[in-house]
């Protein structure tokens, strides 16, 4: 399954490449991470899942970048009893340039639902809106750090395919 989120940031590219790269040096994004999981996992309370899982690996590769484009690889990882319960999300966070001084910042990424053919109708049901939470969660709070506050310098859009779609054809999920 494919989930994808974006937003546009009210500050140049260099800007956001740097903010970005602090962030991923100081080990913030391990904090976000971890909160976004936590906050939209805990949904799953409501469906018999309490208390089964937590988030106990983020990976994160540095930041990479082109003239054109920066971005970073994280995975997400439950563990613990009920770890196999949860799909281990593999995701790019990516930078381009938008105009002079802003940015689009955007998170795309790919998970397969545990459990088979059961696992696959839950996504459907209600794990994908979960997915698609915690994606929007974690793009907003990268984008509050990078554009500078709770509400300084990030515009929420919506991704052009639909949050939590698939690709449109020819298109990859990065």
């Amino acid at each position: 399954m494919f989930v994808r989120d974006e937003v546009l940031l009210e500050v140049s590219f260099a800007v956001a490449c740097e903010r970005l790269t602090q962030l991923t040096e100081s080990g913030a994004l391990i904090p976000a991470s971890e909160d976004s999981y936590s906050r939209e996992t805990g949904t799953l309370a409501r469906v018999g899942a309490i208390g089964l899982s937590k988030l106990v690996r983020v990976q994160i590769r540095e930041l990479a970048r082109t003239e054109e484009s920066a971005g970073i690889a994280l995975r997400w990882e439950a563990a613990g009893p009920g770890g196999g319960l949860f799909p281990v999300l593999d995701a790019d966070v990516m930078l381009t340039p938008a105009g002079e001084h802003v940015t689009l910042l955007s998170m795309a990424g790919s998970y397969r639902p545990p459990l088979g053919s059961l696992g696959q109708a839950l996504d459907r049901a209600i794990l994908h809106r979960v997915a698609d939470a915690t994606i929007r969660r974690f793009v907003a709070k990268v984008a509050a750090r990078i554009g500078g506050g709770q509400s300084g310098g990030a515009t929420e859009t919506h991704a052009p395919n639909g949050a939590g779609s698939s690709p449109p054809a020819g298109e990859g999920p990065y």
